[in-house]
Order: structure tokens, then sequence, then C-alpha cells
């Protein structure tokens, strides 16, 4: 447990204030700052444990500032696998989380160390490779088909092996492709999306990504060659932590922000301009 966190309790009209706080004329820098008194109900230092994803896909540039000027509350991020960021948070490490594991998210909860759980967005997991494509993946007509391809022809294929929600999605599409990847074709990197992304550039690798940090990671030789399909769907949720000594206060006002109407249309619009396509879609109200 961490010392001079403050706790604090909401009362039920605090999610109206922070809607109002939210709203932002075009909302590409965040949303403004206001004078309501339920603002005031959430303060100090937040630790927000979340995943390298959301940091390298450019994301958390937008959002951390954006909650900042809407809150009196100051956040600071740690990026890291979500597994690593459900251990932060059984710890009291961490006062909120946003992550993308379902499975072990669905298991932290159950283990009751979250107070509540909610849907923020998705977006969806690629394989990438060389564009030469050696294991023939962009005829694959599903991802568990293409990582068996890559198993046949033992392509190069880097692995986060850090227990992230990539790493566990990885690791499914490995077991429904009823293969255990070992040799030296499979290395892992141990590193986060973006890392990974690089070094499976530099030594033409297959890799699995999230579609967002992929179209953000600068200077690849790689390309998509997987098809869009029900088992590369990415979803993210936001956590409350339930813990002694975490900044409850600002863990529930950061919950409610991001799921909030105007937020939840500036991670709409997030990447349009930049990339035509947006890294994500908004899913709050949806299970």
């Amino acid at each position: 447990m961490r010392n001079g966190m403050r706790t604090g309790r909401i009362p039920a009209w605090f999610a109206v204030g922070v809607l109002l706080l939210a709203g932002c004329g075009g909302c590409q820098s965040g949303a403004t700052t206001g004078s309501s008194g339920a603002a005031a109900t959430a303060s100090g230092t937040m630790i927000l444990g979340t995943t390298t994803s959301t940091r390298d896909s450019g994301l958390l540039d937008q959002l951390v500032p954006a909650f900042q000027k809407a809150s009196s509350c100051s956040v600071k991020t740690v990026a890291v696998g979500s597994g690593e960021a459900l251990a932060m948070g059984e710890k009291g490490n961490a006062d909120v989380l946003l992550v993308h594991s379902p499975a072990a998210e669905e298991a932290y909860m159950a283990a009751g160390h979250g107070l509540s759980r909610k849907a923020v967005m998705h977006n969806d997991f690629v394989i990438v490779g060389p564009p030469s494509d050696p294991a023939g993946v962009a005829t694959a007509g599903d991802a568990t088909s293409a990582m068996a391809l890559i198993a046949r022809a033992k392509a190069l294929f880097a692995s986060r092996g850090d227990e992230s929600g990539t790493n566990a999605k990885e690791l499914q599409l490995w077991k429904a492709a009823k293969i255990t990847p070992s040799g030296s074709w499979y290395f892992i990197t141990g590193q986060g999306m973006g890392q990974t992304l690089t070094i499976a550039s530099q030594k033409q690798a297959y890799t699995l990504s999230d579609r967002g940090t992929f179209l953000a990671t600068n200077n690849l030789t790689l390309k998509i060659l997987s098809k869009r399909s029900d088992d590369l769907r990415n979803n993210y949720h936001v956590i409350v932590v339930k813990h002694t000594g975490t900044n409850l206060g600002c863990a529930q006002a950061f919950s409610d922000w991001i799921t909030s109407g105007p937020v939840q249309k500036q991670i709409a619009s997030y990447g349009v301009a930049q990339y035509g396509q947006a890294l994500f879609v908004p899913d709050a109200g949806t299970s």
C-alpha cells in the first residue's frame, strides 16, 4: 500500500459534473476546465496503470492532459502489459486501470480486486509481417489459420512474451491452432508493442500487434497481412481498483469521464486526421 494517497467518496451527482466538465468544442485538444464544485470532491495524484498500446498509439497524449484539465486530479501514468497493470492494481500500486485482457480482467474482478469495470473502446489485433509474406498469411481466412501457416513455414515470429493483453491473445491463437510454438523461428522480445514492432521489422519477422500501435509506429518495413475476423477483436476496459489507500475519488472520476459522451466522441475521432481511419471504436455502455 502506498503512503500519502487520499481516499474519498463521490456524491451520486458527481457524474453529471464530470460530463459538464468534459464538454468541449471540437474535443481535439480535450475537455475544458471548469469550476464545478463536483470536481473538487476528487483531487490529488492518481496512478493510471495501462498498456503500452494506449501509450504507443499516442491516445494517452490526448486523454491524460484532457482529464487533468477537467478535474483536480494529477495523473501519473505507468504503461506496462495488461498482466502487470492488473498486478499493480491487486497490490494497490495503481488507482485505476485501462487494460485489454478480458479473461484476466474477469478473473481480477471475480477475486474482488476491482470496484467497477466498464467497456471503453475496442480496435483489432493484426498479424503483420514482411511484404513478401513467406508464410502466405494473406491467404488465410482467419487469424488461427494464419498462425498455423506461420508455424508450418517456420517463418520468424516475434512474441512479446510479457503477459500483456497482446501476448495473451497471441497464446490464445496458438492454442486455437493446436500449436506450441518453439524453435529458432520463434523468439521473445520481452518488450512493449512499439519496440516489438521495431524488432520484427529489423528481422523481417511476423508479429501480432494492435492496429493502433502499428499505424502509429514509424519507419516499419512491415505490412498488415491478416484479414479482419472475430478472433482478432481487442477490447479495452477501465477498472476502478479496490484496495486500501488508493485515490478512489480520482479513480472513479476518471472512469466516469472516459466513458462519458464527449470523451467517447474524442476517442472515435482519434487518428482520423493523421491515418485516415480511427484507431479505436468507442464502446461505453456495452458489456
